[in-house]
This record gives C-alpha cells, sequence and structure tokens, in this order.
C-alpha cells in the first residue's frame, strides 16, 4: 500500500477522491458548521474543481507516455491557482485590523453586474469578510487549502514522473 509504488491510474484516480472529500468537506463546512464561504474561498473550490476534473480524466486513461503531461498540467494549473488565491487569502488574514478592507458585494453580486476581469480584480483586492479567520483544527481554512494544494501538485507530478505504468 505505499503510495510511491501505486500505478498512474491509481494515483490519479485517489487524487480525484481526495479533491472530491476536499470539496465534500468545504460543503459541510458552510451547510453544517455554518462557515459562509468569501469569494477567495470560491476561488479555491473552483481549483479543486479543476484538479480534480483532470486527477479523474487522468485516472481514466492513464496515458503511459508524454500524454501523462496533459493531465499534469491541469493538475499543476489548478494548484497554481489554487496556491495562488490561498496563499493571498492568508495574507489578507494577518493584516491588522484597521488595513482590512471594507467588505464588498457578494459574488454572485460580483458576476451579474461586473466583466470578469473588474470581477478578479475585486475579489483578489480582497474584502473584509475574506479577512475573518474560522480556524479548523487550529488552522485558519486558507491554510489547509494551501497546504492540500501543494501536497496534491507533489502528488500528481511524482506519478508522472515514475516510469512504473
Amino acid at each position: 500500500m505505499n503510495p510511491f509504488r501505486w500505478s498512474y491510474r491509481t494515483t490519479y484516480l485517489v487524487g480525484f477522491f481526495l479533491c472530491a472529500a476536499l470539496l465534500g468537506y468545504a460543503l459541510y463546512a458552510e451547510h453544517v458548521l455554518g462557515m459562509v464561504p468569501c469569494p477567495l474561498c470560491i476561488f479555491q473550490r473552483i481549483a479543486f474543481m479543476v484538479m480534480g476534473v483532470f486527477f479523474l480524466l487522468g485516472g481514466l486513461h492513464a496515458p503511459r507516455s508524454g500524454a501523462r503531461w496533459v493531465y499534469t498540467s491541469g493538475v499543476l494549473l489548478g494548484a497554481a491557482g489554487g496556491i495562488a488565491t490561498a496563499a493571498r487569502h492568508l495574507w489578507l488574514q494577518t493584516l491588522p485590523a484597521d488595513q482590512v478592507p471594507a467588505c464588498g458585494p457578494n459574488l454572485g453580486y460580483m458576476m451579474d453586474t461586473f466583466p470578469f476581469a473588474k470581477v478578479l480584480k475585486m475579489v483578489f483586492t480582497g474584502s473584509g469578510e475574506c479577512a475573518k479567520i474560522e480556524p479548523v483544527f487550529g488552522l485558519p481554512m486558507p491554510a489547509w487549502t494551501l497546504l492540500w494544494f501543494v501536497l496534491l501538485a507533489v502528488f500528481a507530478l511524482c506519478a508522472a514522473l515514475r516510469k512504473r505504468a
């Protein structure tokens, strides 16, 4: 059961199930624990979805050669977006109270009202609700997501670089 000896297919399917489990926990935290997601949280969920799709496609296809890098690139692209978003979210949470930006409109309103480029700028500028810290097992949620983005990216790279089918 050593994960470093798993086949590419097994590794990518496990990566898919991990992404699905993380998204499931995010929904549990939202609907049961009452943790309302801010726009940056929603973008991190989207990054996990992107990774999950590429993990699933890679696991189902299980190519043997250079085509592995198509799926790995998709996973790494999702991870890079997630890492950038989670890092920005953590930075907002470390700001002193007097430097936290004012709360803005929710993501649904912004998507309906503004062009997508402006929505991205507004989300990454941050708002007060993104600076709210709600620890889970002692760490803020963006710290956990950052950790999972890095681990899943390394997981995907190890599978793609492995010589075993």
